[in-house]
């Protein structure tokens, strides 16, 4: 393959012009030209697709894999890889060439296509990128600055036409359409593989596109037409990725005794600086307990016997208040709901509406809802849901604190497939192809990559099992229940939660909370995933320690130990043993009893995506529950 290095990107005077006339601050490119997307065949057999669009990081908040993965919800190695970037932990430079990986689709709207032509219906050729709008969020702004002018502002609206583009909301979730299309027919026969996304920069002419990803004018006019406009997009065909050519980085080491000796001295300094700050935590904690106690009992002698006190979970005497405050961060994010609102949507909790647990469905405003009934303080659990914001997590819409006894409530989005440990374990059940499985397995390791490496501090999950893992109407999986979630990393508890037979050993001997816990329990549900069975049997035996040495020995001794261990359903489909081998062996690594030697996420996603070339791309919209083997 050819190597190619990034177009030069500034006329300076014009984009000088062009930003002093953009309606935001921001210093990257303007507006394109108005558009609403490109139509495409609704019948084509070529759609969906793989493709790709050509992006370029950008500051302050597109510098690094994590946040673009983030807003186009694809992993970071997705990106790295046709990329040509070593290392997906590495700071990105401004305007650094990417390929961002799509799944391209033909998707019917309701609108207008042009200012000239007004159908009902038609069908626009885009890949669906969910995004929740923040404080100050615009579409102009999305489209033009995060999204790089990859879709307009004018097409957000035509595929959201329930939203008022001038009164958004924050919170609501918006689809972004970034414009791609699928090679037809006769494009595939002119080896025309892709047709890559491009933005035209005002310095580009056909000529140096073409010869930028080793195309020809030709082709890209044959695609495109003869227009050629700056900040439009167009499609260029291409039988391969070109290699795009990177800034040789590579992870910062330490060498030489005087750097060595820097380390020395700046722990001794942290070390100081890190006892000085506990020790005034320590004194500001014991202040406030004492206040808050003192503040407790004064409510307790006033109000006893005059209904003022809150009972219940957060004991006598506790002013309400106090536990507002505690919330308080989360009031502008969250729809705060009425205590009478959740009884009207449950019948007043009725066990007819109890799906599990404590864990009741309602409707709320016309909307299947799930409401989860807390018998303790909440508090922690909405501060970590606060910081996260991922497609396979499931999404928290409210809360509520019952004025009456303190006791909490969440809100939560109804996924309507229920669990997998259902899906999985329960034999009224149809059995989930190989294929589901596979893809619940990836979509599970991208919500655990997107909390341990997006968030800061790391948020560690602490109960990842088959029954806190929800499957939608697509059958893609959702994280969810993150009530023992703590924030923080490489922490020790003297206080061991959990659930038997998804316990990492060090957390049950030593108490240590870290990310590697996680990914223990994730080899576990993997290893549910190849066999159907729990993670404990009845007689107390452990799934994790079943597959020690299977895949030792000669290739037909771990292969007949490999078929003993499956799911029947699977042997019956005759599913790839290929396949099945990668993900265990990905599972047996997740279970080694050293944490350091457990893989991260970023390498699990990696490695499962690999695992099956049908089901490699991370972005695949999903699939429905008709993609179940018979029994």
């Amino acid at each position: 393959m050819r190597t190619i290095h990034s177009l030069p990107l500034s006329l300076l005077p014009l984009l000088l012009f062009l930003l002093s006339h953009s309606p935001t601050s921001q210093a990257q490119e303007p507006l394109p030209n108005g558009t609403t997307g490109y139509t495409c065949p609704a019948n084509e057999s070529t759609y969906p697709c793989q493709t790709y669009a050509f992006y370029r990081a950008s500051a302050p908040n597109f510098l690094d894999l994590g946040s673009i993965g983030d807003l186009f919800q694809v992993s970071r190695v997705s990106i790295s890889n046709p990329s040509n970037i070593t290392y997906p932990n590495t700071t990105l430079a401004p305007n650094q060439p990417l390929f961002i990986p799509l799944r391209c689709s033909c998707n019917s709207v309701i609108g207008n296509l042009t200012a000239n032509s007004v159908p009902n219906t038609s069908s626009i050729s885009y890949a669906n990128i969910s995004y929740i709008i923040k404080g100050g969020d615009t579409f102009y702004q999305l489209s033009a600055f995060a999204f790089r002018n990859l879709t307009t502002y004018q097409s957000v609206e035509v595929v959201n036409p329930d939203l008022v583009a001038t009164n958004l909301s924050i919170g609501v979730t918006t689809i972004f359409p970034v414009f791609c299309k699928c090679p037809n027919r006769t494009q595939l026969g002119n080896q025309a593989n892709y047709l890559i996304t491009y933005v035209i920069q005002p310095e580009d002419n056909i000529t140096s596109v073409a010869s930028f990803f080793g195309s020809t004018a030709e082709s890209i006019t044959a695609v495109n037409g003869d227009a050629f406009d700056p900040l439009t997009t167009i499609f260029v065909p291409v039988s391969n990725l070109p290699v795009l050519a990177q800034q040789s980085v590579t992870p910062s080491t330490s060498v030489g005794r005087k750097e060595d000796k820097g380390k020395v001295i700046g722990l001794g300094i942290g070390l100081g600086i890190c006892g000085a700050l506990l020790g005034l935590v320590v004194g500001l904690w014991v202040y406030r307990e004492k206040k808050w106690k003192k503040r407790a009992l004064g409510r307790k002698r006033d109000e006893e016997g005059k209904g003022g006190k809150v009972k219940g979970a957060f004991g006598k005497g506790v002013d309400l208040n106090l536990l507002v405050s505690d919330v308080s961060d989360c009031l502008d994010k969250y729809k705060v709901y009425g205590i009478e609102e959740l009884r009207e949507a449950t019948d007043g909790f009725d066990k007819n509406w109890l799906i599990h647990g404590s864990v009741y469905k309602g409707y709320i405003g016309g909307g299947l809802h799930a409401i989860k009934r807390m018998k303790w303080n909440a508090c922690e659990e909405l501060k970590i849901l606060q910081k996260v914001n991922h497609g396979n997590l499931v999404k928290l819409e409210g809360f509520c604190i019952d004025p009456e006894d303190g006791n909490c409530y969440l809100v939560y989005e109804y996924v309507e497939n229920g669990s997998l440990s259902s899906w999985l374990h329960d034999k009224k059940s149809d059995k989930l192809s190989w294929k589901a499985r596979l893809r619940i397995g990836i979509d599970v390791a991208n919500g655990l990559q997107y909390i341990h490496e997006h968030t800061r501090p790391r948020v560690v999950h602490k109960d990842i099992k088959s029954s806190n893992i929800l499957l939608d109407s697509t059958m893609r999986a959702k994280i969810a229940n993150f009530g023992l979630a703590k924030s923080g990393h490489n922490a020790i508890t003297m206080h061991i939660v959990g659930t038997q037979g998804y316990l990492a050993p060090e957390y049950l001997s030593d108490g240590v909370v870290s990310t590697k816990m996680d990914v223990f329990s994730f080899g576990v549900v993997l290893l549910e995933l190849i066999s159907g069975r729990e993670a404990i049997d009845r007689d107390g035996k452990l799934l994790w320690k079943a597959v020690d040495g299977i895949l030792e020995g000669n290739e037909e001794t771990k292969e007949k130990r490999v078929k003993d261990f499956m799911d029947g359903a699977l042997l019956v489909e005759a599913s790839s043993m290929e396949s099945v081998l990668n993900v265990l062996a990905v599972a047996i690594s997740c279970l080694h009893r050293e944490p350091s030697k457990r893989p991260g996420m970023v390498d699990i996603v990696y490695s499962l995506c690999k695992s099956d070339e049908f089901v490699f791309d991370v972005s695949e919209e999903g699939l429905s529950p008709s993609q179940v083997a018979a029994r």
